[in-house]
């Protein structure tokens, strides 16, 4: 199979700055992407929450943008931008009709250099409220919403950076003070902790002018922090983790999260397969079985984050249909997680699986701010941009046997937090049955 290339440049202002470009002229639009590389890893005990709450803080101004004006200015030009928080890293992005690329870059290198001129008490306080507002929305008061904090709780120890989802605490939110948040920044958003990438209609000398004129006088960071490592995390917890969360929603649902090799590990291009095969679609072996044949689910669920210190996360989960016992789905469920460990899947499987990775590879890389954001990532990561262009054909050299091998090393009775959400009626019943 022809697999297309991406051509890209690749340098380094005199600040650090890293500067990816990618010129497509085939349609008349332009995407950037800037990773700075602080994320959830990256906050200290009690201070959690910080690098999301710094997602938020960015939009609010800069030495000549006014509150709010960076999405308007984009807006105002039929673009497009947000931005996002993880672990390993904080991106911004946005997408602009081509001859308005100037402004996107301008308005980056305004807020990359100047945003504390316009950081104020006011603007901190209303975006500590939005943060813990989303947090109530989306965690605290969503069915499930809690899964992902219980998850990394249990897979990963109190000390491990992962411990901690980006949302972080309320409380922790509430005690971040105005000269944390400055030092914070003084810290991580410097140019030499930076990647951006700019993918689309544009000519890369005149990128290089802009990025020059708008970056270059930003200074960089001489004190940025060490390098964050994963410890000495064993591969697997050593002993299977159980869990049960009464809350709030409407139908048991039981996840499952094993620690995984760290992306960038070929391992885990087999384990993203797997998870095709296991629970990609109605074809796949979960829903087959669980959801349409034994009716024991409502839905099934398998897929792997990949993350870059110690180990990275599967998970999945199955939401047990009306009047089923759980025990029976969970049996059904680790069946077929076991079957792919012990017996390599069939080559119509292996096709299927790649097959479906492929189409969603091929559907990403066709937009020019997936390219920008891929682009950015794996220089922030690996510092191999590259990649990008040898994914796709790693994905497609996978074998059965490599798929049966990872999941025999993944999917363990002494690798697994099984965790269970029951209904509030559901627990207290169970509870007085109990006592």
């Amino acid at each position: 199979m022809l697999v297309p290339t991406i051509e890209f440049s690749d340098e380094r202002l005199a600040n650090g700055l890293r500067l990816i470009v990618a010129e497509d002229h085939l349609a008349p639009v332009a995407a950037v992407n800037i990773w700075y590389a602080v994320g959830s890893k990256h906050e200290e005990p009690g201070k959690t929450g910080f690098a999301h709450l710094f997602e938020h803080v960015m939009f609010q101004g800069s030495a000549h943008v006014s509150k709010a004006e960076h999405i308007g200015l984009i807006q105002s030009v039929g673009g497009t931008m947000n931005g996002t928080t993880w672990l390993d890293r904080t991106n911004y992005f946005e997408t602009v009709p081509s001859h308005q690329l100037e402004l996107a870059l301008w308005l980056e290198a305004d807020r990359m250099g100047t945003l504390l001129d316009a950081l104020s008490q006011e603007n901190l306080d209303n975006q500590r409220e939005v943060v813990k507002n989303e947090k109530r929305w989306s965690y605290d008061n969503r069915p499930y919403g809690s899964w992902w904090e219980h998850m990394l709780a249990g897979l990963f120890p109190p000390e491990h950076p992962y411990h901690h989802t980006t949302i972080g605490s309320m409380a922790d939110l509430d005690a971040a003070s105005l000269e944390d948040v400055r030092a914070f920044f003084r810290m991580h958003y410097a140019p030499n902790n930076a990647v951006i990438s700019v993918v689309g209609d544009v000519e890369r000398a005149q990128v290089r002018r802009w990025v020059d004129r708008y970056f270059g006088g930003i200074p960089g960071n001489p004190g940025l922090p060490a390098r964050i490592d994963g410890g000495d995390l064993p591969p697997t917890l050593g002993l299977e983790r159980r869990e049960v969360v009464a809350d709030r929603v409407p139908h048991a649902r039981i996840y499952w999260g094993f620690r995984a090799p760290l992306f960038g590990d070929p391992r885990l291009d087999a384990l993203d397969l797997a998870g095709q095969i296991l629970a990609g679609g109605k074809g796949s072996r979960l829903h087959r079985r669980l959801v349409r044949e034994e009716r024991i689910a409502l839905d099934v669920a398998l897929s792997s984050a990949g993350c870059v210190l110690g180990s990275s996360v599967t998970a999945g989960w199955a939401t047990a249909r009306p009047g089923v016992d759980l025990a029976v789905l969970e049996r059904a469920y680790w069946d077929e997680l076991d079957r792919l460990a012990t017996s390599a899947p069939t080559a119509d499987e292996l096709d299927r699986a790649r097959a479906l990775t492929e189409a969603d590879e091929l559907g990403a890389l066709q937009r020019v701010e997936e390219r920008a954001d891929r682009l950015s990532m794996y220089a922030t990561l690996f510092d191999d941009p590259d990649l990008v262009n040898r994914m796709l054909p790693r994905y497609l050299s996978v074998t059965a046997e490599q798929i049966r091998d990872v999941c025999r090393d993944v999917f363990r009775a002494d690798n697994r937090l099984v965790m269970t959400f029951q209904p509030l009626d559901q627990a207290a019943a169970d509870a007085e049955a109990a006592a």
